[in-house]
């Protein structure tokens, strides 16, 4: 029988989280997570599906090196250990392929040093992805290893949704154009959007709102991705758990000379203190809500420019694709929060858009539709599955090595 599992990997500054996958039926035979990296209280989660058992345990594990093999101690435990004849590849989640990767790619070392090179667009992402990817060849250097980037799906917009209005040559010398993040989860959402209308992708234009504490909006046109929210770095768009999201780039000059913030307090002000922390003090829209329902001034105020900013975006998008099939909601808040959606189209009647309440109100892991019957545009609940699409992505590339 041929090699079937993929192993998943995404590799932060300090974790490293892991899927195995049977890409037979997209079945998760094992799961798990590494924190604390480089700590004394490193943290392992380990879950093996089959026989619904977790393993945890705290201690130090020194680098990325150690968490991976201590993984592959825990997967061995299973039986689906890294020396296992069913595994066809491992499939890194990569942040930043700048416009050199627009596709899952086979890593080799040309591959490696590109994805080095490009370390400036994404200082605290690709550095971890890549200590993931060496660590990984080493225990298993005769393994295919793919790359999926975050940013691939995105380099499809064309030049007029890319580009920023500044000089050309000096947008071209430091490689600032718009990037777009989230883009596994934009590929697979808006896909699956289309497989629940009974279409083919092809043939659907569909709006992605990825919600969670960091935030994305697409516009898909029959499969494509023609314009996204996020930008150079995740910071553009939406508003976020942390991030400010659009603004006038003129605020941080303000902050310099007036305010005598160093660059490094301005990237932490608007990365991680902005948002609706920022706004009211919370990232987490259940605690946003019940804070609305107590009558805190505050929370509404957050709340009310988050949905404002959510719905200038869903406005934008309809006229960038002309004709909208369908809107998704995905990830954390998109899937949970009901009242964020209800909010967010509420109001757009004349564009087609009218949510059912009663079917908005139902909390669900599948995708469904909670869009009106009377609706011209379909509203739909779509989970996210970043691990997954990595994992079919991956055995797309080289499953047929392993037959």
């Amino acid at each position: 029988m041929s090699a079937t599992r993929v192993l998943v990997l995404n590799s932060g500054s300090s974790s490293l989280k892991y899927q195995l996958l049977d890409m037979r039926d997209s079945s998760r035979p094992a799961m798990g997570l590494v924190e604390r990296i480089g700590e004394q209280s490193s943290r392992l989660k380990h879950t093996h599906v089959k026989g619904d058992a977790t393993r945890e345990w705290t201690g130090p594990i020194a680098d990325h090196d150690a968490a991976l093999k201590a993984v592959a101690e825990e997967l061995a435990k299973d039986g689906l250990g890294l020396d296992s004849p069913d595994l066809a590849a491992i499939g890194h989640r990569v942040v930043h392929g700048g416009q050199t990767f627009t596709e899952p790619t086979v890593i080799d070392e040309a591959v490696l040093a590109e994805i080095e090179r490009l370390i400036p667009l994404a200082p605290l992402h690709n550095p971890a992805n890549l200590t993931g990817i060496r660590t990984a060849r080493a225990l298993r250097p005769d393994l295919p290893q793919v790359a999926v980037f975050d940013t691939a799906f995105h380099t499809t917009m064309p030049e007029s949704a890319a580009r920023y209005a500044i000089d050309v040559e000096t947008a071209d010398a430091h490689r600032i154009r718009r990037y777009g993040f989230h883009g596994t989860s934009h590929a697979y959402v808006s896909r699956a959007t289309a497989e629940l209308l009974g279409r083919a992708p092809q043939d659907v234009n569909v709006i992605v709102l990825h919600l969670g504490n960091g935030a994305s909006a697409s516009a898909v046109l029959g499969g494509r991705c023609v314009d996204t929210s996020m930008g150079l770095t995740p910071l553009e768009g939406l508003v976020m758990g942390t991030r400010s999201g659009d603004m006038d780039p003129a605020v941080i000059f303000h902050l310099m000379r007036v305010g005598g913030m160093s660059t490094d307090e301005i990237d932490t002000l608007l990365n991680k203190k902005s948002g609706l922390t920022g706004l009211c003090g919370d990232n987490d829209m259940r605690e946003i809500r019940r804070r609305i329902d107590e009558g805190d001034a505050r929370a509404r105020l957050a709340f009310d420019i988050y949905i404002h900013r959510l719905k200038k975006y869903i406005g934008a998008y309809y006229a960038v694709l002309g004709r909208v099939d369908a809107i998704a909601f995905t990830a954390g808040v998109g899937e949970n929060a009901a009242e964020v959606r209800a909010a967010a189209v509420a109001g757009l009647e004349q564009l087609g858009l009218s949510l059912d309440p009663e079917l908005n109100a139902v909390r669900a892991g599948e995708p469904r539709l909670v869009s009106s019957a009377n609706s011209r545009v379909a509203i739909a609940v779509v989970p996210t599955d970043e691990e997954l699409e990595i994992a079919t992505q991956t055995y797309a590339l080289v499953g047929h090595e392993s037959d």
